[in-house]
């Protein structure tokens, strides 16, 4: 069943926002570095900081083997706070030792995957989520611990301010299985809120 026919209320944010535009990011230290830096930020913020942070590399792309060889400074300079700093040299760690196989991390249930992802430390389920959602393009995850969706979900269906996450994700069940579409046109909605621009 598509989610237009599951849920009438997203249909009508489809209506406005049109044709879903999911597509994948980079997989790999790319893909994580840019969720690690979308950590408690606002989307405007995180895009200045990820741009500043590619262009220490070569070609602009993110690599695990060349960040060792920046500066505390120069992060500090692109916008980088000391523990985000510290998180992302813990992950190019972690793939140079070969601890983190992306390759088979790509064949794993959406769990498993996760479990494997916060090992890491300074990768939490959030971040683990992003990095299925928009680098792995994995159709059915439901991030509750994201902010905007929070708010999206509260707003268009009324939810209680406490203990929302209980009637979010039994109304998330009629999206399956495609979740991670459903939150795609809620983060659509969300910027409609703040764009004083909602249906």
């Amino acid at each position: 069943m598509s989610l237009r026919l599951a849920d009438s209320r997203i249909a009508g944010i489809i209506e406005r926002a049109g044709p879903c535009e999911l597509i994948p990011h980079e997989v790999g230290f790319a893909g994580l570095s840019s969720a690690i830096i979308g950590q408690q930020l606002s989307n405007q913020v995180a895009k200045i900081i990820r741009t500043r942070f590619r262009k220490l590399f070569e070609n602009e792309l993110p690599d695990h083997g060349y960040l060792p060889k920046l500066d505390d400074h120069v992060l500090r300079k692109a916008g980088l706070s000391f523990q985000k700093i510290k998180y992302l040299r813990g992950l190019a760690h972690w793939m140079k030792s070969g601890d983190l196989d992306f390759v088979a991390l790509e064949g794993m249930d959406d769990e498993i995957a996760i479990q494997q992802l916060v090992q890491v430390k300074g990768i939490g389920r959030w971040t683990a989520e992003m990095y299925l959602m928009f680098s792995l393009n994995r159709p059915d995850v439901l991030p509750l611990g994201d902010a905007a969706l929070e708010v999206a979900m509260k707003s268009l269906y009324g939810l209680p301010e406490k203990d929302w996450e209980k009637p979010a994700i039994s109304i998330a069940e009629k999206w399956r299985p495609w979740r991670t579409v459903a939150c795609w046109y809620l983060y659509r909605y969300h910027k409609m809120l703040k764009d004083g621009d909602a249906p």
